[in-house]
């Protein structure tokens, strides 16, 4: 049986569910130092006495780098090898966030965490392929789910490790512990992580039938001869034709305008609650604890969202989780002053911002054609977090301009009802003919990320 056939349709063996834990667990490190800046900008800004500017740039020059890196470097993958691209970008995270926590001032700071944003949005697409690559069909949809729930579980993690490093070691303490969990993922993956399957079948480079043996033999499969067949002579679909042309064009348009307005109030939320909430009570820890409560809201709404996506289409559930959104906003920003009620509706807005990036990553696949899906996707994301940078500007010029820290988030759940809005607009483009067929073809590939609620 051939190795691809064999994984699709077989149960899983614990070689599968290896590369699959090793994924979840680079998604978690990977959580973590995205905010890891969030978690840190309080403390940054006693000690170099940051300006409001200089807080924009710490906060979302990090985020510049991951837009900068999922769009140019992501490619590299399908030349050099999934396995490859991980490890490479791993090392480099490495490098990256070692320096970034040995660095002298604000702007060797700047540098080094713009390097390492690069790797950090250079690896996911990988680490999506190889978890799709090696979940069973019968599995893939519990897997892809469990695998949603690894971002804002680094990041919740993440921040209440935070207060503990921070405590103890100071402001490097989280970016050095971030370097060494990296390092420790590295030697894992080095020793563990397999080749995608896809990858030695259809580029063939050197050693690819040596690797495709040692896959099989994991899988208690037969060594083969020679590899499978590529699949070369299919027609592949003109990315320019599947985004930009008739029906597609406008489809996009609406995708990438919600997705850009969502990840804007997602690094608002994520970047700038624990700065915010420490200016307003004068508590540095309380602003960490009110910043991880927000990806624990993630995780609640990943799988809340996972949950009313079976019983209604999964773009309608996005479009009403971006409208809750303002809700959410609204109220954090009602009971800004209040310690206790604070700390709750943090949850809720994590709720709304953390668990609409999985909603975003769940409708926007099937969208486009199997053969450009994840170049499409790829330069969705990249384009999302490239414009996210914008999210601390904006925030540093409304408050310049003498809005109140509360007032930003209502200013950002309007936003959210933005993307919402787009969303609904995206929805409405399915109407007329064909449209059931469309919808309930996205809605079984949906149902593939969404399984995990059962």
């Amino acid at each position: 049986m051939e190795v691809r056939d064999a994984i699709r349709r077989l149960p899983m063996t614990r070689f599968q569910w290896n590369v699959v834990a090793i994924c979840i667990l680079l998604t978690v490190v990977d959580g973590y130092e995205i905010l890891v800046a969030a978690f840190t900008l309080p403390v940054l800004t006693a000690e170099w006495d940051l300006t409001e500017l200089q807080q924009a740039w710490v906060a979302s020059i990090g985020t510049l780098g991951m837009g900068v890196g999922a769009a140019a470097l992501s490619p590299l993958a399908d030349r050099i090898g999934r396995r490859k691209h991980i490890l490479a970008s791993l090392a480099l995270i490495v490098v990256g966030m070692t320096l970034s926590g040995l660095a002298p001032g604000v702007g060797a700071f700047l540098v080094f965490r713009f390097f390492a944003g690069l790797f950090l949005g250079s690896i996911v697409p990988s680490i999506n392929v190889l978890v799709a690559e090696y979940a069973s069909d019968a599995r893939r949809g519990s897997v892809m789910g469990v695998y949603g729930v690894g971002f804002p579980l680094g990041s919740a993690v993440g921040g209440f490790l935070s207060l503990w490093l921070i405590s103890s070691f100071g402001w490097r303490g989280p970016y050095l512990f971030s370097a060494a969990a990296t390092a420790a993922m590295l030697v894992w993956c080095v020793a563990a992580l397999p080749e995608s399957v896809g990858y030695l079948v259809e580029r063939r480079p050197a050693g690819a039938l040596a690797a495709y043996n040692r896959i099989a033999a994991r899988l208690g499969l037969q060594a083969q001869d020679a590899l499978p067949a590529p699949a070369s002579g299919e027609r592949r679909a003109s990315l320019r034709a599947s985004m930009w042309q008739g029906v597609m064009l406008r489809r996009t348009v609406w995708l990438w305008t919600g997705y850009a307005l969502l990840i804007l109030a997602f690094y608002f939320a994520n970047l700038y609650t624990a700065k915010l909430v420490a200016e307003v009570t004068g508590d540095a820890g309380l602003g960490i604890v009110a910043q991880s409560l927000v990806s624990v809201g993630g995780i609640i709404g990943a799988l809340l969202f996972a949950g009313l996506a079976r019983r209604w289409h999964p773009r309608l559930v996005t479009a009403g989780v971006m409208a809750y959104g303002l809700v959410a906003y609204w109220l954090f920003a009602s009971f800004f002053d209040s310690t206790s009620l604070v700390l709750v509706i943090a949850v809720l807005v994590g709720l709304a911002a953390n668990g609409g990036v999985v909603a975003y990553y769940a409708i926007s696949p099937p969208i486009y054609p199997t053969v450009v899906r994840a170049s499409a996707v790829g330069l969705m994301m990249g384009f999302g977090r490239v414009f996210a940078v914008l999210a601390p500007f904006l925030a540093a010029f409304l408050l310049g301009a003498g809005l109140s820290r509360p007032v930003l988030y209502q200013v950002f759940g309007v936003i959210m009802l933005g993307s919402g809005l787009a969303i609904f607009a995206l929805h409405r483009t399915y109407a007329g003919e064909h449209a059931l067929d469309a919808m309930q073809e996205e809605s079984r590939a949906a149902d593939e990320l969404l399984a995990a609620a059962d």
